[in-house]
Formats: C-alpha cells, sequence, structure tokens
C-alpha cells in the first residue's frame, strides 16, 4: 500500500493475491505529487484568492455587461469562471481520492476535511454567479448569447442553469445553505463513510470488512452465504442506532432545502439535477413495477427449482448456479477480456480506455478503511478520471470492471465540453457504463459453446439486469416511503426496516423468503446517504441501453460514430436530443417496454435451455 504521507509516489504499487495476480493501486500524481506537495498548497491559496478576486471583478455588474451585448465581457467572466471551477474540482478530487483509498485513516480524512472546508470557503465568494445571472432578464440574457461569441460558446450552460431559477433562494440564504453543508449534510456523509469503513464482520471465524462480507454471499456453499448473511445482520443490527439517526437527519435536511425552494415533490430535485421531466421517471418506475411479475418472480422460481429449493433464503438471492465455473479470474484475464469486448466494437474505445490500465488510474485491491463499491471520478478535464474498484475475482468484478472504464471512456470523450459543460445528467451518465457491460457479456457468449456455461453466462446477466433494473426500482420506492413519511415525524428503525422489506417482498416475489436479519440491510446503500433518489438513473440507463443495443445490432453502418457523438457531448444536450438521431425516445411510455422486453426474452432463452 502507498505511503501515508504520500500516496502517490509508487506509481507502479500493486497488492494481490497470486490468483489475482498483480492488482494495480491507482497514482494519483497526475492531480498532486503527494499530500505534503507545495503545488497542492499553491492550489489552496490560488483557489481562495482567485475567487476573492473574481467577486470584486463581477459581482453586480452582469446585467450590464449583458446588455452590451457583443461588446460586453460576459464571455471573458465565464472562462475565469470555468478556470475557478476546474481548480476548486481538481483540488477537491484530489482529496477525495486520497481519502476513499483508506478513509480511516486520520491523516487523509483531515486531508479530506480541510480542503471540503477551504474549498467551500472560497466557492462562497463564487455564489453570486449563477443566482446574478438567473436574475438578468430573459431577454437580455438571449441578445448577448446571440451577439457575443465567447458567451455563446456556453449557451447550453446558460440555458440550462436558467432552469433552476424558480428554486433560486435570496442570495444571502444561498450563502447559508453553502456554507453550512460541510457542518450538515457533508458531515453526516463523513459520518456514513468512516462508520461503514470501521465495520467489522465475523464470518466462520474472519473478520472481514464490508466488501469480502457481501461478497461471501456469492459463494458456492450455501452455508457460507448464511453465516455471510448472519455476520451482516448482526453488525448492521449493532450500529441500527447510528444508521437510523443519519437517514432521519438527512431526510430531514432535504425536506427542509426542498420546502424552501418550493419543490412539488420529495424526488423533483433530483429529476431538475437529472434534466429529466418527472412523468419520463414515473412511466420508467410504473413499467418495472408491472413487470415484477414476468421478471424477477419468474426468474427466482427459475432459480430455485435449479439449485432444488422450493424458495431461495434472502442470502442465495445471488448464489451462483451450479454450472458457474468457480475458478478465480486473474487481473490480467479480466483487462484482456474488457479490452478485446471494446476492441470489437470500436478500436477507439478500447484505445481510451486502455491507458487506465497502462498508466495505472485504476485503484483495485480490497484493502482495509477503503470505500466500498467501485466507482469512476471524472476528476477534472484537463487531468483524466480515475476508477476505484474491490477486485476479488468474479464473473461480476470482470463486469464491474467493463461498467466502470464504460464510465471512464464517456468521461474522457465529454472532457472536451470543458469543466462547465462535461458533466452529464445521471440519467445519460448510466448509458456508458451498461453498454461497456452489455458489449462484455456480448463478446464473452458469443465465445460460449458449452450448454452449461452459456445457461450459466445467461442466468448471471439475468441476476445483474435485475439487480440494475427492478433492485434499483425498489430502492427509488424505498425512498420515496422514507422521505414521504419522514414529514410526518422521524422514523424508527422498525419502520424503515418494515418499509424495506415491503419494497423488496413486491420487487423479488414469493420464491425468496426475506428471513430475520434482512430488515437491516437498507443500512449500507450509499446512495441513500450521498445522492437521494440517484438509484433510478441505473434502471433508466439498463433500459436505455438494452434499446440502444438492439438499435446496434440491427444498423448497417454509422452506429459507433453517432454512439461517440452522444457521450462527446457531455452535458451540452438533452435526453430527447441526444436519442433521436437513434431513433429512441425516453418520453415515449411504450419506450421502457423495449428495455424490459430484452430481459424477459433472456429469461425466455433461459426456459428454453431447461
Amino acid at each position: 500500500m502507498t505511503s501515508t504521507t504520500n500516496p502517490t509516489a509508487k506509481a507502479a504499487a500493486s497488492t494481490g493475491t497470486s490468483a489475482l495476480g498483480e492488482l494495480p493501486e491507482w497514482n494519483l500524481a497526475d492531480l498532486y505529487a503527494g499530500m505534503e506537495a507545495s503545488e497542492l498548497k499553491r492550489d489552496l491559496d490560488k483557489a481562495a484568492t482567485d475567487a476573492i478576486a473574481f467577486e470584486a471583478r463581477w459581482k453586480g455588474k452582469l446585467a450590464a455587461e449583458a446588455a452590451k451585448g457583443a461588446v460586453g465581457s460576459l464571455g471573458q467572466c465565464l472562462r475565469e469562471y470555468e478556470a475557478l471551477d476546474e481548480l476548486i474540482g481538481r483540488l477537491v478530487s484530489y482529496a477525495a481520492l486520497v481519502y476513499a483509498g483508506n478513509t480511516t485513516d486520520p491523516k487523509r480524512a483531515k486531508l479530506y476535511g480541510d480542503i471540503q472546508e477551504k474549498m467551500t470557503d472560497a466557492s462562497a465568494h463564487l455564489l453570486f454567479f449563477a443566482l446574478e445571472l438567473n436574475q438578468v432578464d430573459d431577454k437580455l440574457v438571449s441578445a448577448a448569447l446571440d451577439a457575443d461569441p465567447g458567451f455563446g460558446h456556453y449557451r447550453p450552460w446558460v440555458l440550462d442553469l436558467r432552469k433552476d431559477k424558480p428554486y433560486q433562494l435570496e442570495d444571502r440564504i444561498e450563502q447559508l445553505f453553502h456554507e453550512k453543508s460541510i457542518t450538515g449534510r457533508g458531515a453526516w456523509n463523513r459520518l456514513f463513510d468512516e462508520t461503514m469503513a470501521d465495520l467489522r464482520f465475523s464470518v466462520d471465524g474472519e473478520e472481514l470488512t464490508l466488501e469480502p462480507a457481501l461478497n461471501r454471499l456469492q459463494d458456492a456453499n450455501p452455508e457460507m452465504r448464511r453465516m455471510a448473511a448472519e455476520a451482516l445482520a448482526k453488525t448492521f443490527t449493532d450500529n441500527l442506532r447510528t444508521f437510523t439517526l443519519i437517514t432521519n437527519t438527512l431526510a430531514k435536511d432535504k425536506e427542509i432545502s426542498d420546502r424552501w425552494r418550493g419543490f412539488k415533490d420529495i424526488a423533483d430535485s433530483r429529476h431538475l439535477a437529472n434534466r429529466v421531466e418527472r412523468d419520463v421517471v414515473d412511466a420508467l418506475a410504473e413499467a418495472v413495477r408491472e413487470a415484477y411479475p414476468r421478471l424477477s418472480h419468474r426468474y427466482y422460481a427459475m432459480k430455485a427449482k435449479w439449485l432444488g429449493m422450493d424458495a431461495l433464503n434472502h442470502w442465495d438471492r445471488n448464489a451462483p448456479l451450479p454450472e458457474t465455473p468457480q475458478a478465480t479470474i486473474g487481473w490480467e484475464e479480466a483487462k484482456d477480456t474488457v479490452l478485446s469486448a471494446y476492441g470489437g466494437f470500436a478500436p477507439e474505445m478500447a484505445a481510451i480506455a486502455r491507458p487506465f490500465f497502462e498508466k495505472n488510474w485504476i485503484d483495485a485491491p480490497v484493502r482495509p478503511g477503503k470505500a466500498p463499491g467501485a466507482f469512476a471520478h471524472p476528476t477534472v478535464p484537463s487531468v483524466h478520471p480515475y476508477v476505484l474498484l474491490n477486485y476479488q475475482g468474479k464473473p461480476r468484478d470482470v463486469m464491474t470492471l467493463a461498467h466502470e472504464l464504460g464510465h471512464g471512456v464517456h468521461q474522457v470523450l465529454a472532457g472536451g465540453q470543458g469543466a462547465l459543460m462535461a458533466a452529464t445528467p445521471l440519467t445519460l451518465a448510466e448509458t456508458a457504463s451498461v453498454f461497456g457491460e452489455m458489449l462484455t457479456f456480448r463478446s464473452l457468449l458469443e465465445r460460449t459453446t458449452d450448454r452449461r456455461e452459456r445457461k450459466a453466462m445467461l442466468a448471471q446477466k439475468v441476476e445483474d439486469m435485475i439487480n440494475t433494473v427492478v433492485r434499483q426500482i425498489a430502492f427509488y420506492e424505498f425512498e420515496r416511503k422514507v422521505h414521504t413519511e419522514r414529514k410526518n415525524g422521524e422514523l424508527t428503525a422498525e419502520q424503515l426496516g418494515d418499509f424495506w422489506l415491503d419494497v423488496q417482498a413486491q420487487s423479488l416475489g414469493p420464491a425468496i423468503r426475506l428471513l430475520k436479519g434482512y430488515e437491516v440491510f437498507w443500512t449500507y446503500v450509499p446512495h441513500f446517504i450521498h445522492s437521494p433518489f440517484y438509484v433510478y438513473a441505473y434502471a433508466f440507463g439498463d433500459c436505455l441501453v438494452n434499446s440502444l443495443y438492439a438499435v446496434y445490432q440491427n444498423a448497417e453502418r454509422g452506429f459507433q460514430e453517432k454512439y461517440f457523438e452522444m457521450l462527446k457531448a457531455g452535458g451540452t444536450k438533452h435526453h430527447k436530443e441526444l436519442l433521436a438521431p437513434f431513433g429512441l425516445d425516453a418520453s415515449d411510455p411504450a419506450f421502457w417496454q423495449i428495455g424490459l422486453g430484452v430481459i424477459g426474452s433472456l429469461i425466455d432463452e433461459l426456459e428454453a435451455l431447461e
């Protein structure tokens, strides 16, 4: 593991078992050489002073500059604002990645907290800009966008920003919300992360962190799965008071913010951030709920039969089939599998992904204190993304690698839009990641001739799709229950457990027994804490990719070019505009049936194999 004082000093540092091969740890030197680097201190000081100077130069003058039209300086103003956004983003990204590498290290935690605090203070001086720009008359803004090429370059960002206008508050209140975020939501998020990193789960005499403990739920031995589930339930229960308090506090914090801003529905702020209409998400959720019986209920009944059981215990949900190969997949094989699949679709895609491996932009090993799960962090356009995994050699880990590299490719391509316009709304941010998974799965399936192996692969893909679509919509329904009921007062752990069991029973169906202990499994889902209502983006992305992949399979030529253009657009286009070249429209309720039909067809194929 890299040094605490300089976490990026070993550019090619690696750990791992002989079965996995050498697992890379990321080299963060492209951001900063280390936690003590002089460049880090220099940029912290520069961000603070430049933010103050920007406020002094532009505050109270935007309307006058807009009125000048072609001779105004709004273009220059936005370039300066974007440069500051990039600088602050670089600093915050570095701190977050260092912290994710070991959230239990006090020195890293202090760096993360200090940089967050300093950048919150710096960005407070930039807060006026978006608020003041949105107060400028619509006609003046429109005329300035047409007259000033520098300002016009940012047209998508400016028009997007104006969608927030109805929900803006008075400047001083916005500043208060902003500055208190570090001692409010930010502090509770950090408490969740550090608590989760400290948890230990006693499974068959081993003391495990979260990721290895969850991994035991995929063990071929049913007794190991049971012990893992009981260990998870015990530790979650021991910490239930803390997780209940965090959930209650953050739900109330969101309710206060939504009420002040005037959002009508508990998820409307997320829909606005995603630039997706509420009725589109409602149509998706309704379509998935209606599909529960023919998708998850049907599949788990089949799986119970395959495993010789009347019904699956909740710890058997992701159990491997007897046909599933049990050999550990080494890192080199996983890398070759994903790059080959990407290259088969388009050599450019593999070329963008390859440096992640060659230049240590990936952190793969499981370590005590390391953030659980997986993510791709875009950092800033002038650098490159980084990927975090907890790689343990399972087939699902290969698919996770394909997923996160899809994000990475997307982030690289969108980076050309610059710091303000590169970010993609969550609903489309999952497109490239799920598409990368699909490419990898299809590539592997085409090479598989053995009937039993094909069945195992199809079953695993169906389970992944159910986890991405059915399970995430169930998560969305759970959040809706939590945030709706929180308006009436604090929720008890028992209420939260009842909500969880209710949505899980509906989505998973009668072929899965939700036994004692499962009522506390809501506690470990980080999206509920960090990004309320994020979860439907996974279902959105999976269904969208299923439809997109069907277009790809039927396209004679030109699909790859249109696909890359979609990714390069970043946040400059609405989902309707991005999908139009493919003949798709997510606002059409029938659209979701196409994506759900793909999952159904794979289950049909599994039934036929029987």
